[in-house]
């Protein structure tokens, strides 16, 4: 059998963090077309857009023919979780009550039908060779399982695409895109990343007619992942009540499939960012600092090996980058929630400076070019801004802010100022403080146009 078609799976025991639980993880290593598309997806992307118009589709947006592929490279967990947390926030204000549902499909890279796929893709406009290249990327291949010095027989391949790479994620979104059409339908809000599935249903919190529109919604999801070749796992699903008063979720959990789903304190989005049902973030903090602190105790014990500029590299590396890490999202927390993660900051200067544990931070932060923890959240959401206003950014984004268009010539007209939403529609100062389509207009004064 020819190498080009040929990939090996490799078992290896992992043992969790208490030392007790094994899970069996699967290393595959697939095919040299593979390597050669994961080196050079630009070509990908540049023959697709040589078929397709330019993208507007994206996590969100399901109302055309248009390709994901354009904005696969614009946007990413963060982003994708500042325009969740954004909805959220602007429903709240509104009064409104949200269901967030995220849903849970077991094995989903595994499972991907290659002839359904490629139908997605000749029904989106792609042809030729990109075709033909994803076409041989993805048929005639064969997989074997190889532990110690034995190997299995060659088995053929029918479905899957490999996990954690470049391509994987966007042809997943290529092939549910029918699926957010689908929950669009019902007027419920769809956000999808790669295999994550959530859906978001806001309304009025005396309203009870809202959660049969979203069980029949998620009825026609269940039916839509039944035919191609999906499934999802009832026991996992995680719902999320987003609301002013607890209260008002009795009576509100939805059903899928004769199996009502439980409300939970809390949930993980796209498995990252932790949310509470008044969406104050406390939760996502305290593990942020738990793990940030964690791994300062581990970088310690290297300091004695290391320079100062080594040491400085691996605290970038394993404690500020997750300090960094959907920080947009930390604008205008309550300084009791935002000072456990300038205590991390602090350590973490502490540690690379050599300094004693009560000297004062502020000059070795300087000294480190470090912006303390709230600036740093509000120079993310400046170049998230300036991102969305230059064409850089993902077009969710950019969509919810909008140039500033004032109705008679004012000096400041050529300023580029971007329109801030009336009080009328900004009730809450939670909201006013930490929407970003309400923060980012404010925020941006200043910035350049280009």
């Amino acid at each position: 059998m020819h190498l080009l078609n040929l990939g090996v799976r490799f078992p290896v025991v992992h043992l969790g963090l208490n030392k007790r639980t094994k899970t069996l993880y699967i290393i595959a290593l697939v095919s040299i077309l593979y390597f050669y598309l994961e080196l050079h997806p630009s070509v990908v992307n540049k023959q697709s857009r040589e078929v397709l118009p330019p993208s507007r589709a994206n996590w969100q947006d399901f109302g055309d023919e248009e390709s994901h592929l354009n904005n696969v490279l614009l946007h990413g967990t963060g982003t994708a979780l500042v325009a969740l947390v954004d909805d959220l926030r602007r429903e709240l204000d509104r009064g409104s009550v949200s269901l967030l549902v995220l849903l849970d499909l077991s094995a989903a890279f595994d499972t991907i039908n290659h002839g359904i796929l490629l139908g997605c893709l000749a029904g989106m406009g792609l042809g030729g060779t990109i075709l033909q290249w994803l076409r041989s990327f993805l048929e005639g291949r064969s997989q074997m399982v190889s532990l110690g010095d034995t190997c299995s027989a060659p088995q053929p391949l029918t479905c899957g695409v490999p996990q954690g790479s470049v391509l994987s994620p966007m042809l997943i979104n290529i092939y549910m895109k029918l699926l957010g059409e689908i929950i669009q339908s019902f007027g419920v809000r769809c956000h999808l990343y790669a295999d994550d599935v959530q859906l978001c249903h806001s309304f009025p919190p005396v309203t009870q007619e809202a959660v049969q529109v979203l069980n029949r919604c998620l009825a026609a999801v269940s039916d839509w992942m039944g035919s191609n070749k999906l499934k999802l796992n009832p026991d996992k699903i995680e719902v999320l009540l987003v609301s002013r008063k607890a209260e008002q979720g009795i009576g509100l959990q939805p059903v899928l499939d004769g199996v009502t789903l439980p409300l939970k304190t809390q949930v993980c989005s796209l498995g990252v960012l932790l949310l509470d049902s008044s969406l104050s973030l406390e939760p996502q903090v305290s593990a942020m600092a738990r793990g940030a602190f964690a791994q300062l105790r581990l970088v310690r014990q290297l300091r004695p090996y290391l320079g100062k500029s080594d040491l400085a590299t691996v605290v970038y590396a394993l404690v500020t980058s997750r300090l960094d890490y959907c920080n947009a999202l930390y604008v205008g927390l309550p300084l009791k929630t935002a000072r456990k993660l300038q205590l991390v900051q602090r350590a973490a200067a502490r540690l690379i400076m050599g300094a004693a544990y009560r000297e004062r931070t502020t000059p070795l932060l300087s000294q480190l070019h470090w912006l303390p923890i709230c600036y740093r959240a509000q120079f993310k959401v400046l170049v998230l801004t300036y991102k969305a206003l230059n064409g850089s950014g993902p077009t969710y984004l950019s969509e919810r802010i909008s140039s500033y268009e004032p109705t008679r010539t004012l000096r400041s007209s050529g300023e580029a100022l971007l329109s801030i939403p009336p009080a009328s529609q900004v009730q809450l100062v939670g909201t006013r403080d930490r929407a970003f389509s309400v923060v980012a207009p404010p925020s941006a004064v200043g910035l350049p146009p280009q």
